[in-house]
């Protein structure tokens, strides 16, 4: 059963977080079966964008078709329309955004899950079938580790970095100095990670590549525009690092539903960030998927 926020405890632009999982029977009431479930995405969101690699990855479009969103809500509160209807069976008297990723359930018209983590982790696990282990067991704790460091280390150290960089006072650049440092340590991990390995796990890739390559791509594409052209250098200069990105993201899962164009244009629209001078500095070649500015 979904574990559903109420609406009233929620910030107005806030989706209740519907938690259902996928268990491994009938017993768990949601299991995996062909054809069962829709798995609804915008691929301009970064979070989406990792649950299409996944799915490409696994080799799922027979038995979990994706329902693709455009890369802006059609609604003003930033709801997809098309998702209403399960955000309104899902939780009584709704009123909130309907927002993507949902995994619904066609049988029952409802929300399974609209949590990133956890509808990757059941993708690798449950609709698995005959297609790779991307969450082998032995690397799980390593796995989450490399998800918290993308999150942290460099998605949010780069948010940070780019919100503080040009603010005029002086406490706020030195919180920003500290944010580029801890960016830069995760860059540094990452890039001597690889060295001498296709994949940062060894020789295939698992969900550790689709968590550090969605970071990556969001870093050159989101965030280098509100960082200066210094960091920008620092930044690229991971070579190892971006190598592996750009050679990624030539593979077909990877390469499917990336739109770099439009994950710029998503960002535009609901960001007020100043720009700083490092915008024009791209670190890599996303495949000729668009410009990314």
């Amino acid at each position: 059963m979904s574990v559903v926020v109420p609406s009233a405890l929620l910030p107005a632009s806030a989706a209740p977080a519907f938690r259902g999982r996928i268990g491994r029977s009938a017993d768990s009431g949601h299991y995996a079966v062909p054809h069962r479930y829709r798995l609804h995405l915008a691929p301009a969101d970064p979070g989406c964008l990792s649950l299409a690699v996944t799915h490409g990855l696994l080799g799922l479009d027979a038995t979990l078709p994706l329902r693709l969103l455009p890369e802006l809500p059609d609604a003003a509160d930033g709801s997809y329309t098309a998702l209403r209807p399960l955000y309104e069976a899902g939780a009584h008297l709704y009123t909130g955004p309907a927002t993507a990723p949902v995994l619904g359930d066609a049988w029952t018209g409802r929300i399974v899950s609209n949590h990133v983590p956890d509808i990757l982790r059941d993708l690798a696990l449950r609709f698995r079938g005959d297609g790779p282990d991307l969450l082998p067991e032995e690397h799980r704790a390593e796995i989450d580790g490399l998800a918290a460091l993308c999150e942290d280390g460099v998605h949010r150290a780069a948010q940070r970095a780019g919100e503080l960089g040009l603010h005029p006072d002086e406490g706020a650049r030195r919180e920003a100095e500290e944010a580029l440092g801890t960016l830069f340590e995760a860059l540094a991990a990452l890039d001597a990670r690889l060295t001498g390995r296709p994949y940062l796990l060894g020789s295939d890739p698992t969900l550790a590549d689709v968590h550090v390559w969605g970071a990556l791509l969001r870093l050159d594409t989101v965030h280098r525009w509100h960082l200066d052209a210094a960091a920008l250098d620092r930044v690229a200069g991971h070579r190892t690092l971006w190598a592996y990105a750009q050679r990624l993201a030539a593979h077909p899962a990877f390469a499917r539903h990336l739109d770099v164009d439009a994950v710029l244009r998503r960002h535009r629209a609901h960001c007020r960030g100043r720009e700083a001078a490092g915008a024009a500095i791209r670190i890599v070649d996303w495949g000729g998927t668009g410009t990314g500015g």
